[in-house]
């Protein structure tokens, strides 16, 4: 598994004026999975550092759990990021399994 990279003081300075701005939809679920998706400021995108980027898309790459963490996204335990929407690259999905943490 890849080490997450942290973002320096400066960075997550940055990013904290944005944090009351972040948007959580309701949540809903599949057999298997709940399912989110987190939808940062459009502006955000400019002060996340450019290596949380995928460079063949533009889209945030598949960031680990420390990472989104540390943009500002709070939610409870057992969310993981799988997927970014290239139409709209400040939406991110999250999922868990249906019964974490039963």
């Amino acid at each position: 598994m890849a080490n997450p990279r942290y973002l320096t003081e400066s960075e997550r300075a940055r990013l904290l004026e944005f944090q009351e701005s972040i948007h959580y939809s309701p949540r809903y679920s599949d057999d298997s999975y709940e399912y989110r998706h987190v939808m940062l400021p459009k502006s955000m995108l400019k002060v996340i550092p450019s290596d949380y980027f995928n460079s063949d898309t533009g889209t945030l790459r598949i960031l680990l759990e420390e990472e989104w963490r540390g943009l500002g996204i709070t939610q409870s335990l057992g969310w993981a990021h799988y997927e970014t929407h290239a139409p709209e690259p400040h939406i991110l999905l999250f999922k868990r399994p249906i019964n974490f943490g039963q």
